[in-house]
């Protein structure tokens, strides 16, 4: 697996290495804008629909899925977003959830359509996150999910992701039913 992330300093050989690899695929990752906001609103949507975790409490239901550019303009957020031939194919970002310590942000919103999944794609918008949230200072990631999104777990696990027992913050999912944390820095 590639990591950017090596003991918490950027390998920018690995980053370059992965970054032309998802160049060459024809994937580009970048910021979100204004125009996203319906497309990634439906991939969300529809994603959670297919693996059957559309239900109250989660992303499906919260009102800020249909409006992610202007949730992710608060200070300490960024959202990406996954395009392929410059068609907007999943996104994810970092987020300063309410509750959380303030050395703390919440990967949020990662979903993929089925053609971008499988291929590095979801690991590249991991890996970036990751790389965001060091350079803004934080010193743990969180996670909230659900088992449904077996792969997705799977991944976060194999970049050092750890259950916990109980929710962090104020995130108002309480249809996620699964929580995980990543120290970034000891």
């Amino acid at each position: 697996m590639l990591f950017i992330l090596v003991d918490g300093v950027r390998n920018h050989f690995l980053n370059l290495y992965f970054v032309n690899y998802i160049w060459f695929m024809n994937f580009r990752i970048r910021q979100i804008r204004p125009v996203d906001n319906p497309i990634i609103s439906k991939i969300i949507k529809d994603t959670l629909t297919e693996f059957g975790a559309n239900r109250p409490g989660t992303v499906f239901t919260d009102p800020s899925t249909d409006q992610l550019f202007e949730l992710f303009q608060k200070k300490g957020a960024t959202y990406f977003i996954a395009e392929k031939n410059d068609k907007v194919v999943g996104g994810g970002g970092i987020y300063p959830t309410n509750g959380l310590p303030t050395d703390t942000c919440e990967f949020v919103k990662m979903y993929l359509l089925p053609e971008a999944r499988g291929i590095g794609l979801g690991k590249a918008i991991i890996n970036k996150s990751i790389v965001y949230a060091i350079e803004n200072g934080y010193k743990n990631v969180y996670i909230e999910s659900m088992p449904e999104l077996k792969q997705a777990l799977y991944v976060y696990e194999k970049f050092g992701f750890t259950y916990l027992k109980a929710p962090m913050g104020n995130s108002g999912h309480t249809g996620c039913s699964l929580w995980m944390l990543k120290k970034l820095v000891e």
